[in-house]
């Protein structure tokens, strides 16, 4: 994900120097894009108005922001740092409380629309931190975003992120039982799903999933093992806030499944295999 968008900021005019934890990455994005690599986070914000970061969970993002080599080490007093991982609530809180002891700001803006998006700079982008601190960013994430929305206060970001992966899991659950149901009929499913995309049960799920789902293709880039930690993210904050969720328990658990028969790294619209292994018919 970051390494497009990256390249659009880059692209877009911005001077960019970028840090990986695989170094050789960051050494391939400076050849593609023209930018700069560093060796450590500290080392790569220097000088920075804007700091951007995109890694896997709260203990990733922990290990490049804090610390004798972070980024808030290197950050000039009064840069921001904007977050696009997915992660909990808590963290982004935890780090924008950071930030501002030190002078800094924090925005956290995690994304909607997948390694495609990313690549063609049409990214949602939901956002969480001080007002100032957001519009000075805003435009500029509009290099890889095309709906840059601040929600409200720091963690904001990260629980509207929870309201979009919840939606996903029940789409994709949905569309699945939906596909294997019209299969076994014995419909001819690109016809069926072309009609009733045309009316109330259309979504982005049938538009770009639905086809690939009755081919059996998922190779489309946000892994089972991603959603996974997405919806674990829901449902531990939905347990603190005391609020029930079980269709999204459900989906996880059949989640858990795909990853036992080898889906680990499918696209989330594989869960259509396991109705079709249940049935005899994978």
């Amino acid at each position: 994900m970051g390494y497009p968008m990256a390249g659009h900021l880059q692209r877009a005019g911005h001077t960019v120097t970028v840090y990986n934890r695989t170094a050789a990455k960051a050494q391939q994005w400076a050849s593609e894009y023209g930018g700069s690599a560093a060796a450590t986070p500290a080392q790569a914000v220097r000088d920075a108005d804007i700091v951007a970061a995109c890694v896997g969970n709260d203990d990733d993002l922990r290990s490049i922001v804090l610390g004798e080599h972070g980024a808030f080490a290197g950050m000039k007093a009064d840069a921001v740092f904007v977050d696009h991982t997915t992660a909990s609530a808590d963290v982004a809180r935890e780090l924008y409380a950071a930030a501002r002891e030190k002078g800094l700001h924090f925005v956290d803006a995690p994304v909607s629309g997948g390694e495609a998006g990313a690549k063609n700079g049409v990214l949602t982008i939901m956002c969480g931190g001080d007002a100032p601190a957001f519009e000075r960013v805003r435009a500029t994430l509009g290099a890889y975003g095309r709906a840059v929305t601040r929600i409200g206060e720091a963690g904001a970001g990260q629980l509207a992120k929870m309201v979009n992966q919840i939606c996903i899991a029940g789409l994709v659950q949905g569309l699945s039982e939906a596909i294997n149901f019209g299969q076994r009929a014995g419909l001819d499913m690109p016809l069926v799903l072309d009609v009733i995309n045309k009316g109330a049960a259309a979504s982005w799920q049938m538009d770009n999933r639905g086809q690939t789902m009755i081919d059996g293709k998922f190779d489309f880039g946000f892994a089972v093992d991603w959603m996974r930690k997405d919806l674990g993210l829901c449902l531990a904050e939905a347990q603190r806030n005391g609020v029930s969720l079980p269709v999204t328990a459900l989906v996880d658990q059949f989640y858990g499944d795909v990853q036992a028969l080898g889906g680990s790294r499918w696209d989330t619209s594989s869960l259509i295999h396991r109705l079709r292994v249940l049935s005899g018919k994978a």
